[in-house]
């Protein structure tokens, strides 16, 4: 549960507070540590007491784990061995051939390590007849053992003595920089200051988790985790150390989202809209389909979250194709029939300007008006489509981020709809909220996202799921072509742009820099327009372009003057050209699969089916064999989602960070899924019982003190 804190700055107090072991206590006044050395903890988020005792180890020496230098094989498989630096010397006089080579020696023989770079630091670091740590893999270099580059851990004689005399001794090691090692905190000076700050606070941490729950895991107490986690007497101790932790943080998050809910619920005051009438019935009939089963329960939420006196906060999970511009757009028709203004808003210009020519052309036979904002509008125009949004002239708002700048004002604000959720953070959902008094918020997103991380990042919102696509949809046939079958892929774009059809060519690069060898989008377009695509109309499109020169491709993309359109993945969410039935992927490798799903989801949207080709290149990963033989096989979102999660991790999920995600230090929301959902479940089941945590004094305490500053956001998800 712990967040890091700043420390307030010294006072005469101080050392008094030191003698009661307050977590509080300056970093600067434990034992061996002082202004120098606190300066650059600080840097590293080290400002108190409690700070120090959660700068866990990065790693463990365990004794099982090590081996005397003649006990060395030379296998795949990495060793630790510890001895004393015999000698060491640079060899070599150009900068190429320049190493430091460095002897260590136990009781059973010698190892030579060698650095060819880093000798500057290096050579300062070691001492003749200094105990150090080598871990790495061993191999044979002209007759003599060796490491190169190994990691370097730097040991006491008392340590090296313990370790080979105490069955189980474990040995923490610590994360540290050139800044801390100049002032003496390498992984030994830091194991010495935490050795000094879990003394100062035995018998003094405070525990923030419940008797109960710590019964129902068997997790330890606070306490005693934290010397586990540092000291531990065992690895069997360091992982129930471990496990506390990471429940205690996961539990934390939840906690939080639990607590989020719970006020915007019951506390704050929303608009209460009235229930549709007349003009959401006549917009509905004026839809050229019928509406699925799926968006007319979602319809359903969305109308029930309208009605009600609190904030909609609600999150529409839509697999690519399932119609969520439909929804959104019956959703904006809501909240203008009751009197107030919509907005929508798109991750970038492209899908804002795509999103404006869908909803005019639905809302101004209906007599709604509506406007585009962006930042590159020229500043008359902006001006005055600025002065119809303050003055209520027009209904409702079409644009991306520039819609939540200081100087945009409405009238009414009644429904804010954000397109494409994870590109936004907390903080501008908080502003767009700021332009009205509490409207409601519904955030869409076409990505399908895994149940960990959905816990994670939208804990806090109501959600809804459309898996349903509509009938007319036919599904998307999946090919997988070798890098030299390249031709077969121009035969087919060829036979389908004869039929007046067109297509998508997309290159995972903007240009060839990279170290790969891959084709790029723009030496693409130049040889396949003047080569094997010359009887055709190409287009270009990439993340270099202006946002002008990409509304004029896109335009003219859609209005069938352009054949072909060779892009990056710039084309990856929105767009939507009912023509397109052909998307080709080159070096489809290099892709995700969620962003492989949502490619393949731009083409098939008309009457005819469409065909996503993938070619590959060599050498292909096991990994990425795997990742594309799950989306042939697969045209479910959820289903693709949850296998790119577990193929490539949650770091990657995206393809970026998230913004406003938990910045989770020690759980990890996938490996401790199940940990993840027992927080969950835990955070919730309190917080209906006791919303203000006052029944545990301690819990609303560290609360308050870790995440008050967070509070502010806590209402927008």
């Amino acid at each position: 549960m712990y967040a890091g804190n700043k420390a307030k700055p010294p006072s005469d107090q101080a050392e008094q507070r030191i003698e009661h072991g307050s977590l509080e206590t300056p970093v600067q006044f434990v034992p061996g540590v002082g202004p120098h050395r606190a300066r650059q903890l600080e840097r590293v988020g080290v400002h108190t007491l409690e700070d120090l005792l959660y700068y866990l180890p990065r790693r463990y020496l365990d004794r099982s784990l090590i081996v005397p230098i003649n006990g060395l094989d030379l296998s795949d498989r990495e060793f630790t061995v510890i001895g004393k630096v015999s000698s060491f010397r640079v060899i070599g006089g150009g900068p190429a051939s320049r190493r430091l080579e460095l002897d260590l020696i136990d009781e059973t023989g010698a190892l030579r390590a060698v650095w060819f770079r880093g000798l500057h630091y290096w050579t300062k670091a070691f001492e003749r007849g200094q105990v150090v740590a080598f871990s790495g893999k061993a191999q044979v270099f002209r007759d003599r053992l060796q490491m190169v580059h190994p990691a370097v851990d730097f040991l006491d004689e008392s340590e090296r003595l313990g370790l080979k005399a105490k069955t189980g001794t474990i040995i923490s090691l610590y994360s540290s920089d050139h800044a801390l090692r100049q002032v003496g905190l390498d992984s030994r000076g830091i194991r010495r200051i935490v050795a000094a700050a879990t003394e100062i606070a035995t018998g003094r941490i405070p525990e923030m988790l419940p008797a109960e729950l710590l019964q129902a895991y068997g997790l330890l107490d606070r306490e005693k985790t934290l010397r586990q986690v540092h000291f531990p007497e065992s690895m069997e101790s360091k992982e129930l150390a471990l496990k506390r932790l990471r429940y205690e943080e996961l539990f934390s998050v939840q906690l939080t989202l639990a607590l989020r809910q719970h006020q915007r619920k019951n506390r704050q005051k929303g608009i209460k809209f009235p229930h549709p009438g007349a003009s959401t019935r006549k917009a509905v009939k004026s839809l050229p389909f019928d509406l699925t089963k799926g968006q007319l329960a979602v319809l359903t939420d969305i109308r029930q979250d309208m009605e009600s006196d609190y904030p909609m906060n609600r999150l529409l999970q839509g697999d690519v194709g399932a119609g969520k511009t439909v929804v959104a757009m019956i959703a904006l028709c809501m909240a203008v029939e009751g009197g107030y203004q919509g907005v929508i808003m798109a991750p970038t210009e492209v899908l804002a300007e795509q999103h404006f020519r869908t909803l005019t052309s639905f809302f101004e036979p209906l007599g709604i008006p509506t406007t585009l904002l962006y930042g590159s509008l020229p500043a008359a125009v902006k001006r005055e489509r600025l002065r119809r949004v303050a003055s209520g002239e027009v209904d409702i708002a079409i644009g991306t981020h520039a819609l939540i700048q200081e100087k945009v004002e409405f009238e009414r604000l009644g429904l804010a709809i954000i397109d494409e959720q994870h590109r936004f953070g907390v903080a501008q959902r908080l502003k767009l909220r700021q332009k009205g008094v509490s409207p409601d918020v519904l955030v869409l997103t076409a990505t399908p996202i895994p149940r960990s991380l959905a816990l994670t990042l939208y804990g806090d919102l109501d959600v809804s799921l459309l898996k349903e696509r509509p009938k007319h949809r036919k599904p998307i046939q999946t090919r997988i072509l070798g890098g030299r079958e390249r031709q077969k892929l121009f035969d087919f774009l060829k036979t389908e742009l004869k039929k007046k059809r067109q297509g998508f060519l997309v290159y995972p690069l903007v240009d060839t820099s990279e170290k790969l060898d891959l084709q790029a989008a723009v030496t693409s377009y130049e040889k396949l327009k003047i080569g094997e695509l010359k009887d055709f109309s190409l287009g270009l499109i990439h993340g270099r372009m202006t946002a002008e020169e990409k509304d004029n491709i896109m335009t003219a993309f859609s209005a069938g003057e352009i054949d072909l359109l060779v892009a990056t993945s710039v084309i990856e969410v929105g767009i939507d050209i009912p023509n397109a039935t052909v998307m080709a992927v080159m070096s489809a490798q290099r892709f995700g699969l969620a962003q492989l799903h949502q490619l393949r989801g731009r083409v098939g949207r008309g009457n005819v089916r469409g065909v996503c080709v993938l070619v590959i290149d060599p050498p292909v990963t096991r990994e990425a064999q795997d990742r594309l033989s799950v989306l042939a096989n697969s045209e479910d979102g959820f289903e693709i989602a949850e296998a790119d999660l577990q193929i490539r991790g949650g770091g990657e999920f995206f393809g970026t960070r998230q913004h406003g995600a938990p910045d989770f230090r020690i759980a990890d929301p996938i490996a401790h899924q199940d940990l993840l959902v027992a927080a969950r479940r835990d955070a919730q089941e309190w917080v209906a019982k006791d919303p203000s945590l006052k029944s545990f004094k301690p819990l609303r305490s560290h609360f308050e003190r870790a995440y008050g500053p967070r509070m502010e956001l806590m209402d927008v998800g």
